[in-house]
């Protein structure tokens, strides 16, 4: 049975490319042919100005929404914001999704067989990049005669791919979402996935990535892998919050080398659901893709400079952030990039925001969403600065309330 307001029985399609001319890497590698899964909902209209590309996390794939089969227990990713009445509104819009390289739900990547052999690539498939990803998107939306989308929009490494449209391909976009991401990986995360790579390496299943027809694989390097990640995905004050010191299932030490506390239950739980559902030489090839992004260091090291040419690109930048103790939103890093590259003096701006209670987030936890219609992308760099150009909207729950708001920001983008 599906949801209310589901998309409901959907299909996963294929696109094949470059069989004659290879795909151009970043690396100068090349490759031939490549294959992308993808999945659309709604109905492109008559013009194809419609569309609206979503862009998947790490993790993620091209089923963003509705269900594969009559008996799925579960939709696609984001099924919450992708379908009619939602906050992306099939009823209204196209809205494609599709798998990046190098990951292993359908498009080219380590786990797809090489043509020169037969054989899986494993290490031999070329290292992509994000810029890669994107660009292979590109020709997806060639191949299917749209010519600009409206929107495309993404969270984490999703929002990596939307800032990289804004920078490399603003011609192709008339806004973008990014969303609770980054414009590059800090050493720190760098650190932390280079800790994941290696505990896949040190797994003797691993056999330097050539196990796909050996009948065992690196789940015990990839779970590892997958822990240290859900580490980076929680502040230390969230840990706090949501497990403390508490023991699992237990009132008091057993003084052994068992599974005792919550956070570790926790960590086991979702590394061990990882090796069911991911590849770990794909982890290993889309980490590396968000080690390797940074269009300011294609550019000088100004941000500002990698995104001039998103002059008409409208932007609607979604936030994650939290109070620090004083209550000042940890927020401006994260917008920087846009409102360097505003005009100071400008009364052009038609600026829309609406803040967003979570639920599924800590309670600390806000969305803060700005829409701005300006000749260049701009967003406030506080919720305060925000709020004074809200145009009257208040804060809601994440509800149908909130998505018919984020739906009509997105139906204030320009559509020329």
């Amino acid at each position: 049975m599906t949801a209310p307001n589901s998309v409901g029985l959907v299909e996963t399609h294929t696109f094949t490319f470059a069989q004659e001319e290879p795909f151009r890497l970043e690396s100068g590698a090349a490759l031939s042919p490549v294959t992308l899964a993808y999945e659309a909902y709604g109905r492109l209209n008559a013009d194809r100005s419609n569309a609206i590309l979503i862009c998947h996390a790490l993790s993620g794939g091209a089923h963003a929404a509705g269900y594969l089969a009559p008996d799925d227990a579960q939709p696609g990713w984001w099924d919450d914001c992708i379908g009619p009445g939602k906050a992306f509104d099939t009823d209204r819009y196209f809205i494609l999704c599709s798998n990046v390289l190098g990951s292993c739900y359908g498009s080219s990547g380590p786990g797809s067989v090489d043509p020169a052999t037969g054989q899986p690539y494993g290490l031999h498939f070329p290292v992509v990049t994000i810029g890669d990803m994107v660009r292979a998107q590109v020709r997806l939306l060639d191949h299917l005669g749209i010519d600009r989308l409206l929107a495309v929009a993404g969270g984490s490494m999703g929002g990596m791919q939307v800032l990289e449209w804004a920078a490399h391909h603003p011609q192709r976009v008339r806004a973008a979402i990014p969303i609770a991401t980054t414009a590059r990986h800090s050493p720190m995360l760098i650190a932390f996935g280079e800790v994941g790579r290696q505990a896949i390496y040190a797994d003797p299943a691993w056999n330097q990535g050539d196990y796909y027809n050996n009948g065992k694989r690196p789940d015990a390097g990839l779970s590892v892998a997958r822990m240290v990640g859900h580490i980076t995905y929680l502040s230390e004050q969230s840990m706090h919050e949501k497990f403390g010191r508490r023991l699992q299932g237990r009132e008091r030490y057993g003084y052994e080398f068992q599974t005792e506390f919550e956070i570790e239950s926790y960590l086991e739980h979702n590394g061990d659901k990882f090796t069911r559902r991911f590849d770990a030489n794909s982890y290993l090839y889309v980490t590396k893709a968000l080690d390797y992004f940074d269009p300011a260091g294609q550019h000088g090291g100004s941000l500002a400079v990698a995104f001039e040419n998103a002059t008409d690109t409208a932007s609607a930048v979604l936030i994650v952030t939290k109070p620090k103790p004083r209550g000042r939103p940890v927020s401006r890093s994260v917008t920087r990039w846009t409102s360097s590259t505003a005009p100071k003096d400008s009364n052009a701006a038609r600026t829309a925001s609406v803040e967003v209670w979570n639920e599924r987030l800590p309670t600390y936890s806000r969305l803060f969403i700005a829409v701005s219609l300006l000749d260049r992308p701009q967003v406030h760099s506080s919720p305060q600065a925000m709020a004074g150009n809200s145009r009257g909207l208040q804060p809601c729950r994440w509800t149908t309330a909130c998505r018919n708001s984020v739906r009509s920001r997105v139906e204030d983008i320009p559509n020329h």
